[in-house]
């Protein structure tokens, strides 16, 4: 669908946005208050800065997710950037803006804030979203676990304990206050619950308190009743922190299609998300929707431990046995958060993909009409050539079926045996091999078949058709317009020997979609000529040539002093390098005859 459409029907709600190319490549990660209003500004001024000018050239397509909150989409945003790694997002692309608390290795490790390069050797949780909410969380694990959060050369030098032991922060175990195995105890009960498992830890406290009473220990069960109570008041400020792994899965539904969005959710953070439209469900209920779908999703994948749906399920005990998970439908206050950003993110994008769908509708139909097809065209390629000067030619076909890409069924053709630079004859030689092999194979035939370029390719494939036996496909040339300029394209068709042409306006429904079609399959051509070409260039002759390995090759080169002159050489000549006989002289010789 258009950009412009997208940003029409937009919502308003805060967000992060996500800048794709023509490959469907992540280049920018953003964050917005107002996502339609942040990312039309791409769209709709011209930008003084170079890098933004840049951007919005190569900007195909965008998705959006979105949050509750700003402070969401900053997180959210930074954990994006960290994944996909764009190529735009350089101010962020370190996240060194984000701070983190820090546990080091140490005999006694030590708990404190963090900001910048991570070192492989500790252990990081968060990030958090503001250095505020780290230090208050610091300050609250030093009331609860006493772990030690002074420097290791104030560590070090301590010969009695500091002012924190005495004011019940510390446990000093640098100077033997605590015994070693305690202070572990300690430090891992806090790592625990720093990595989202607060209920486990809290459970572990309530069983040692139980414990402690019962030995009438009363001192050392105060003291772990207090450890909850601050747990507690933790788990109440930062719930996202310490709700642990799950999957939060949502379903919109309209006009009986349906959009199952999944937040992935990692130690009480949102890392990603993926909207799927499942097939052959139209018009059946949500219930049964999710149902069929949680299955097939997750079976044989790593499961998270909790699955949060938006719906009810019947058979919801029976699939949760099959994926060996926890599936919850009425979720606590502190997760409920995440239910709405899917609920919301679901809702946005099944009215993209509806609008999507209309227009795709749009343009088949007026597509129709411009062709006078007898029916909407369910299944159209397109062909191009692609070489450098006649070097390392190869042709595309690109497959649409319902106005939409269908990138599996993409194929590339390696043109041989042509005059270096014919694309008249290399679009015969890729038509005639396409669809040859279509008819042999009896697969189903498109309805329509595009040829990038003017009459000459279009005579060529014409030609083909006719000689193999093909009547059913309409083939049209798409001939560029003065300049090259995207909009002022040539329709070409013939039909009882006559040349037809047709040019239609700009913003024409059905030359959008044709543009569309054709610049895939111009990428698609494009991409694969450079490969080979760059393959042909970095790799030498000689290596193709049975019994000529690495260092026969290098004995040639050193030889004669370059390819070139190994190419002049007689067989007699080849054969005076050490390690090469006269048989496999003679090899060498008639290969890089061939290659002349």
């Amino acid at each position: 669908m258009p950009i412009k459409e997208k940003l029409k029907n937009l919502t308003t709600q805060p967000g992060v946005y996500q800048m794709l190319d023509k490959q469907g490549l992540v280049i920018y990660v953003g964050k917005a208050k107002n996502l339609k209003k942040r990312v039309s500004s791409y769209f709709s001024k011209t930008h003084q800065d170079d890098k933004t000018r840049v951007l919005v050239i190569n900007i195909q397509d965008f998705d959006v997710v979105i949050t509750d909150t700003e402070t969401q989409a900053l997180l959210l945003e930074n954990e994006l950037i960290k994944q996909h790694k764009p190529r735009y997002n350089i101010l962020l692309k370190d996240a060194k803006s984000y701070p983190y608390i820090c546990v080091s290795n140490d005999k006694h490790p030590r708990v404190g804030f963090y900001r910048g390069t991570r070192n492989e050797k500790y252990q990081y949780f968060g990030p958090y979203p503001s250095a505020h909410i780290v230090r208050n969380s610091l300050t609250l694990l030093k009331k609860i676990f006493k772990v030690r959060q002074c420097a290791n050369a104030t560590y070090r030098s301590r010969s009695r304990a500091c002012l924190e032991y005495q004011i019940g922060l510390c446990s000093a175990p640098c100077v033997n206050k605590i015994s070693d195995e305690d202070y572990r105890q300690d430090v891992n009960m806090m790592r625990l619950f720093l990595s989202g498992k607060g209920a486990q830890t809290l459970d572990n406290i309530s069983q040692k308190m139980q414990n402690a009473s019962k030995n009438q220990d009363f001192e050392l069960a105060a003291h772990l009743r207090d450890q909850m109570i601050g747990l507690r008041t933790i788990q109440e400020q930062h719930s996202s922190q310490t709700m642990g792994d799950m999957d939060v899965i949502s379903i919109a539904t309209q006009d009986g299609i349906h959009a199952v969005e999944i937040l992935f959710v990692r130690s009480g953070k949102q890392i990603g998300q993926e909207c799927i439209f499942p097939q052959h469900a139209k018009g059946k209920d949500a219930e049964v929707v999710l149902s069929a779908f949680l299955p097939l999703y997750y079976l044989g994948k790593d499961t998270p431990k909790q699955l949060l749906l938006s719906n009810k399920l019947v058979d919801k005990k029976l699939i949760a046995s099959a994926l060996s998970t926890q599936i919850i439908d009425a979720p606590q206050k502190d997760k409920r958060h995440f239910l709405k950003i899917a609920t919301l993110t679901a809702q946005e994008n099944l009215k993209q993909h509806l609008i999507s769908k209309f227009t795709k509708r749009t343009q088949l139909q007026q597509l129709q009409k411009t062709l006078n097809l007898k029916a909407l065209p369910n299944t159209m390629e397109c062909f191009d050539i692609s070489h450098t000067m006649g070097e390392a030619t190869v042709a595309s076909c690109v497959v649409f079926e319902k106005g939409l890409p269908r990138v599996k069924q993409y194929r590339q053709f390696n043109i041989s045996n042509i005059t270096p630079g014919d694309d008249y004859a290399a679009m015969n030689q890729a038509v005639f091999r396409r669809y040859s092999r279509l008819l042999k194979e009896q697969k189903t035939l498109p309805d329509v078949v595009f040829i990038d370029g003017g009459l000459g390719q279009l005579n060529q494939a014409i030609m083909v058709m006719d000689s193999i036996g093909i009547e059913s496909i309409q083939l049209v040339g798409v001939a560029k317009g003065e300049g090259r300029k995207a909009g002022l394209e040539t329709l070409i068709m013939v039909k009882d020997g006559k040349t037809k042409k047709i040019n239609l306006p700009p913003h024409d429904q059905a030359l959008m979609l044709i543009n569309h079609i054709r610049d895939e399959s111009h990428r698609f051509a494009i991409k694969n000529h450079r490969q080979k070409r760059g393959k042909k260039r970095t790799t030498s002759v000689l290596e193709g040539i049975p019994g000529v390995g690495k260092l026969r090759r290098m004995a040639l080169l050193n030889y004669f002093g370059g390819l070139q002159e190994v190419q002049k050489a007689s067989r007699d000549e080849i054969a005076k390098v050490e390690g090469i006989s006269q048989a496999l002289a003679d090899k060498i010789a008639e290969k890089l005859k061939n290659k002349i």
